[in-house]
């Protein structure tokens, strides 16, 4: 552990940011640029006389909680995540388990596609970020769980929920499958997981469908290009669909864009201003 590199590391870190970039009020009366040191220390979830030791170089090791609590604190990117862990002296290892956090700049991308719907996918094709049209388009993610929100999950255990009525019966077929082969690679990377165990022991004894799948050991996946969603107030939309991958974090985003001049064009526009609003049909 590198003590004083490390005091030098969050002092710097700390000065700048300033207290609205963590949505606390800036006050009147500050001497010093950025947060406070009982500030970081909140948003960190430690003491602020741990964290002012550890900024005067006299601190005890950092556990690993603390310091993801100081990376999340300090807003820090995966190098400089990874440099925190080094300085003190817990270099970071291999995750356990798929990551969920989405990275700011990727919530921005989303936030700058007004005329694409677009999601993000965690390795377990679980939706873990989505924009306005998104919603509009596939519904309204906010309104689910956690559980709810795996398509992968959708797919297989509740292929006739409302939500699945949504896409072409094809559509659900080929997305299964390529779901199925991705969870198979997913599930290599990350063995010790339980959510991973848990999710795929879930399919394997509630989809005969899935089972026949994950016995082919089959890891190709083979990219959708197009889709048709029915919408239950605008009728058929076929979008291309296209695919990012974002390798550090292994998460994917999923952008959904309409041909230029199409009526699927015309039918996202009034998506946009429509929202998710309810979008039950009078009978």
């Amino acid at each position: 552990m590198d003590r004083e590199e490390l005091a030098g590391f969050l002092r710097g870190r700390r000065e700048r940011i300033t207290p609205a970039d963590v949505g606390l009020p800036a006050g009147t009366r500050r001497r010093t640029p950025g947060l406070r040191r009982e500030e970081v220390a909140q948003l960190a979830f430690i003491s602020t006389e741990y964290y002012t030791r550890l900024e005067q170089a006299r601190g005890p090791r950092p556990s690993r909680e603390v310091l993801s609590g100081l990376a999340r604190a300090l807003r820090l990117s995966d190098a400089e995540r990874d440099h925190l862990h080094h300085l003190a002296g817990a270099p970071p290892g291999l995750p356990v388990g798929p990551c969920r956090e989405v990275r700011p700049s990727i919530l921005d991308l989303l936030r700058r596609l007004p005329q694409a719907a677009a999601i993000v996918l965690s390795a377990t094709h679980e939706v873990i970020a989505w924009n306005d049209l998104a919603a509009a388009l596939l519904g309204d993610f906010s309104a689910l769980s956690r559980t709810e929100r795996n398509l992968v999950r959708r797919a297989f255990l509740a292929p006739t929920s409302g939500e699945w009525r949504l896409y072409d019966p094809s559509d659900v077929e080929a997305f299964a499958r390529a779901a199925a082969r991705h969870l198979r690679a997913t599930a290599a990377r990350y063995p010790e997981d339980p959510e991973v165990a848990t999710l795929v022991a879930d399919l394997l004894a509630g989809s005969a469908e899935f089972a026949r799948l994950w016995a082919a050991h089959d890891v190709r996946v083979e990219p959708t290009l197009r889709k048709t969603i029915h919408h239950p107030l605008l009728g058929p939309i076929t979008v291309n669909c296209d695919v990012l991958d974002i390798t550090d974090r292994d998460q994917q985003v999923v952008v959904y864009t309409a041909e230029p001049g199409s009526p699927a064009e015309e039918a996202l526009r009034l998506l946009s201003v429509i929202g998710t609003q309810r979008m039950d049909v009078p009978g």
